[in-house]
């Protein structure tokens, strides 16, 4: 599933990043890698998806959480 597809309180892994270069550096750059684990604090329609990730809140929008490929644990 997508990173935007997830519920609040939804505890979940990173699987895949699909983008070009800048947005791999972008999205590696602030810890956002295959294999970490997440939990999506906030998901709601034409707003950015928060998610608690390396004991940070992360604010993304909705085109880039779109890129990352996610796995419910």
């Amino acid at each position: 599933m997508k990173l935007t597809e997830t519920k609040a309180d939804m505890r979940g892994q990173i699987r895949s990043l699909t983008g070009d270069d800048h947005f791999m550096n972008r999205i590696t750059s602030i810890g956002i890698t295959e294999g970490t684990t997440f939990q999506t604090v906030r998901n709601d329609n034409r707003m950015p998806v928060l998610i608690y990730l390396r004991e940070t809140l992360i604010s993304l929008n909705r085109a880039d959480a779109q890129r990352i490929e996610v796995e419910r644990i």
